[in-house]
C-alpha cells in the first residue's frame, strides 16, 4: 500500500511512476479526487458537530430558565440526521478510495531504467567462465553484454531431460500417472543433490546472521493478500477447496505476513530470515514452455532471504542480498549474468528487482535463477508492520531474494557439470552429497 500522506503532498511523484511503469494517472487522479471529496465531507461534519453543541448548550441554558427549546431540539434533529448521512456517504467514499489506493503500484527508484519487456532489462554484470557451443556464441555474447568468458563446445551438451533419464534420477510418466503434468519423482542420488543444496543454502545464510524458518505452506486470503498482489497472482495459485487457504508459491508471503500487525523496538532491526518451504505454483500461462523435465513444475524447494530493516537502509540491504545469492552461485561454479529490471517489468510492490540468470548451455539461453527486490515500506503498509520512533511508529522496509530454487539450480548442476555421460558435483556440495559424482 502506498503512503497516502505522501500521495497528497506529492501527488505528482506518483503519477510519474505510474507512467514510468506504463500505467495511466487515473487511479492516482480518482484517488485524489475521492480524497478531496472525503474531506470536503470531514470538514461539513466538523461544522454540523460544532453547531449542534452549541445548539445542545442553548437547550440547556433555556431548560434552566423553563423557556421553549422546541425550535432548538428540532434544529438538532435535522442535523443529527444531516450527520448520519453523511457518514454513511463518507464511509462509501472511504471504502472507494481505499480501493483505488491498492491499486496504485510503489514508487519506483530513480535509478530504474524506463521501459518495457525484456529487451529492456539492463545488463548489470556477469560472473564466471561459461560453455558455451558453437552456435550459441552470439546469444551468449549478446546477452553479456561482450563481457562474458567462456569457452567453445563443439558439441552441445545433453540435456538435463535426456541426462536424467539415462541416469534414473527422474520419473516423469508415473508422476504424471498419479499427479499430472509438471509433475516428478525425484530419485537416488539426485534427491540427495537437491537435500544438500537447501542445507548448504541454509548453512551459508546462517553464517551471515540469516536465522533459519519453516513457514506455514498454506495461508488465509487476508494476508496472502495483504502479502501480494494477488489478483495478479491469484492464477498461479492453488486454493484449497472448502477452506480459506492457499498453498504458498513461495515463502516470501508467509514470512512477510509472520510480523503483521506488530510494532517492533528499532534494535531488533534488521530481522534477517532464511525461509525453506516448498513452492507451489499452477504455472498457468506457461502451457507449451518447458514441457518436459523438472526445470518449470508444480512444486519444488526454495531456501528465501528476507529482511525487514529501517527505510533508508533498503538500498544497501537489497545490494547485500543479491550478493549473497551471487556468493551461493559462484561457489557452486554456475555463471550468471545479473539484470536490473525495467519499470515496466516490476511488479505493482516492487521499488527495484535485479534478477540473476544462470548460463545454461544445452539449452543455450540465460535463465532466471534468483529474483531480489526491495518493496521499500509498501509492504509493510498493508501488512501494518512498523517500529518505534521518538516521533511516532514507522513503517518497516521488506526485501526478498531466491537464495536457490532447488529444481533450476539443479537444472544448471546438470547442464554445467556435465563429464563423460555423469554429473559431477559442485566441490562445495560434496561434504552434504557425501559423493562426488552422480553416474548410472
Amino acid at each position: 500500500m502506498i503512503d497516502v500522506r505522501a500521495l497528497r503532498e506529492n501527488p505528482k511523484n506518483f503519477i510519474e511512476s505510474c507512467e514510468k511503469r506504463g500505467f495511466g494517472k487515473e487511479e492516482v487522479e480518482s484517488f485524489l479526487a475521492l480524497d478531496e471529496e472525503w474531506r470536503s465531507n470531514l470538514k461539513k461534519l466538523n461544522d454540523l458537530r460544532k453547531r449542534k453543541n452549541q445548539i445542545t448548550q442553548a437547550i440547556g441554558e433555556k431548560v434552566k430558565l423553563k423557556q421553549d427549546s422546541s425550535g432548538e431540539k428540532e434544529e438538532v434533529r435535522t442535523i443529527n440526521s444531516e450527520i448520519e448521512a453523511i457518514e454513511a456517504w463518507q464511509a462509501g467514499i472511504e471504502g472507494r478510495r481505499s480501493e483505488v489506493a491498492a491499486l496504485i503500484p510503489n514508487l519506483i527508484h530513480d535509478k530504474v531504467f524506463v521501459g518495457k519487456g525484456d529487451d529492456n532489462n539492463q545488463f548489470v554484470r556477469f560472473w564466471g567462465r561459461a560453455r558455451v557451443f558453437t552456435d550459441d556464441v552470439e546469444e551468449f555474447s549478446g546477452k553479456s553484454n561482450g563481457k562474458g568468458k567462456y569457452e567453445i563446445l563443439s558439441t552441445r551438451p545433453m540435456s538435463h531431460v535426456d541426462l536424467e533419464d539415462r541416469l534414473d534420477l527422474v520419473d516423469l510418466e508415473r508422476a504424471a500417472k498419479v499427479s499430472g503434468a509438471r509433475f516428478f519423482y525425484l530419485k537416488g542420488r539426485l534427491l540427495k543433490l537437491e537435500q544438500a543444496l537447501v542445507s548448504y543454502a541454509l548453512d551459508f545464510l546462517a553464517d551471515r546472521a540469516f536465522v533459519p524458518v519453516e513457514p506455514p505452506f498454506m495461508m488465509r486470503y487476508d494476508p496472502m493478500s495483504k502479502a501480494t498482489d494477488i489478483e495478479t497472482f491469484k492464477e498461479s495459485l492453488y486454493k484449497i477447496e472448502g477452506e480459506d487457504l492457499y498453498l504458498i508459491s513461495t515463502s516470501e508471503h508467509p514470512i512477510a505476513a509472520m510480523l503483521s500487525d506488530e510494532i517492533l523496538d528499532p534494535e531488533e532491526l534488521p530481522i534477517r530470515v532464511a525461509a525453506v518451504s516448498p513452492c507451489f505454483r499452477r504455472e498457468a500461462g506457461a502451457h507449451g514452455k518447458d514441457t518436459k523435465g523438472i526445470f518449470r513444475v508444480h512444486q519444488f524447494f526454495k531456501v528465501e532471504q528476507f529482511i525487514f530493516c529501517k527505510n533508508e537502509d533498503s538500498w544497501d540491504f537489497l545490494e547485500e542480498l543479491t550478493a549473497n545469492a551471487e556468493a551461493i552461485l559462484q561457489s557452486l561454479e554456475l555463471p550468471y549474468r545479473v539484470i536490473d529490471f525495467c519499470s515496466g517489468e516490476l511488479s505493482r510492490l516492487n521499488a527495484r528487482k535485479y534478477d540473476i540468470e544462470a548460463w545454461f548451455p544445452a539449452q543455450g539461453k540465460f535463465r532466471e535463477v534468483v529474483s531480489a527486490s526491495n518493496n521499500t515500506d509498501f509492504q509493510a503498509r498493508s501488512l501494518n508492520i512498523r517500529y518505534r520512533e521518538k516521533n511516532g511508529n514507522s513503517f518497516v522496509a521488506t526485501l526478498n531474494s531466491t537464495a536457490l530454487a532447488t529444481t533450476r539450480t539443479m537444472v544448471a548442476i546438470m547442464e554445467n557439470f556435465q563429464d563423460h555421460g555423469a554429473i559431477r558435483v559442485p566441490k562445495v556440495l560434496i561434504p552434504y552429497t557425501g559423493f562426488d559424482t552422480i553416474f548410472a
